[in-house]
């Protein structure tokens, strides 16, 4: 059994472990990581000098052994991982390796709740207050989450959308209360540091996901209670109005993969720049063949235009993350050359 590398830190363990998986898988990783992380560990590789083959191949085990330790709890939780590993390894490394995950990868709090139903949860928390429902809200998956914000009451919806932006730290009392409550059959184990969830991008991968009507409700009343926080969400997501923002050819692009009845409707409410901006980009016959197929079409609920809308800022995500368009986000950081 392989004995534990001594005199490395976590970030040198890293280093050691993609030099040993080689360039292309080693880029792979790197495609999952932040830039401030892809940073640290190139910088780490480029100072890594000779390996001793025993510390390499002991370095190697350890990823293993926590890899097997993820899908276990993935599957069923810390308690079935332990009993697996326990098997396996036996029962004082299994507790060595359980020890070092969840010190390393911080086990995320409501593992269970992920894998239930968003209509279950629902049913559970609607009738609590906002925090609580934030709480909640903010270590589930952003489709659970938008699938359950959506269905709040919208005089909810805003409030508990504000306190999942401006949520930082929470205590491991609260969160472990939360799920005692949320889930008596839980058994997880919650580490003594204060645990961080929430904030801005966790609100904007919610909000993401909501339909239109609801992403315009909570950002209209953020735009009254918080004008500063809403702008600064604003900033951070696309909405069906930045169309006017998105470069022709790209434009063209998203034109080439929505359906014609879907931008017919969401042309219907838009505004004279984001209608211009389509346009423009079409050529004089299809523009000309749109603008008189809008006029036929008569009265419209509501309802169809911001459904219509939203599945073209959905597209318009899907292309942007495939990397076939690029959209240029209003913090400034994305710069065009």
């Amino acid at each position: 059994m392989a004995k534990v590398a001594q005199g490395y830190s976590g970030r040198q363990k890293a280093a050691i472990l993609l030099i040993s998986l080689g360039p292309e898988v080693s880029a792979q990783v790197f495609k999952h990581l932040r830039e401030e992380e892809i940073e640290q560990l190139t910088l780490e590789i480029a100072n890594v000098r000779k390996v001793d083959s025993e510390d390499k191949d002991t370095i190697l085990s350890e990823f293993h052994q926590i890899c097997m330790a993820q899908e276990y709890i993935s599957q069923g939780g810390i308690t079935y991982a332990k009993e697996i590993l326990e098997k396996a390894l036996g029962e004082s490394k299994a507790l060595e390796v359980i020890n070092r995950l969840t010190a390393t990868l911080q086990v995320r709090p409501f593992d269970f709740a992920r894998k239930a139903d968003a209509s279950q949860i629902l049913n559970f928390i609607q009738n609590e207050n906002a925090q609580t429902i934030a709480l909640v809200l903010s270590y589930l998956g952003a489709d659970q989450s938008a699938a359950i914000l959506s269905s709040l009451p919208q005089d909810k919806q805003a409030e508990v959308a504000r306190r999942i932006a401006l949520m930082d730290s929470t205590s491991p009392e609260v969160i472990a209360h939360v799920e005692r409550i949320l889930e008596q059959k839980l058994s997880s184990t919650v580490t003594q540091d204060y645990t961080s969830a929430g904030g801005i991008e966790s609100i904007v991968q919610i909000l993401n996901g909501v339909d239109r009507g609801t992403e315009r409700t909570i950002l209209d009343a953020l735009e009254i209670q918080d004008p500063e926080l809403a702008e600064e969400i604003k900033k951070r997501m696309f909405v069906f109005e930045d169309i006017v923002n998105i470069d022709n050819r790209a434009i063209q692009r998203i034109i080439r993969d929505i359906e014609n009845a879907d931008l017919q409707l969401a042309l219907k409410v838009a505004s004279e720049e984001v209608r211009e901006a389509i346009f423009r980009n079409m050529s004089k016959r299809m523009a000309e063949t749109f603008k008189e197929e809008m006029e036929f079409m008569g009265p419209v609920r509501l309802r169809d235009v911001e459904e219509a809308q939203t599945r073209i800022v959905a597209t318009i995500r899907r292309l942007e993350e495939s990397g076939e368009i690029i959209i240029a986000r209003g913090g400034g950081d994305d710069i065009i050359v």
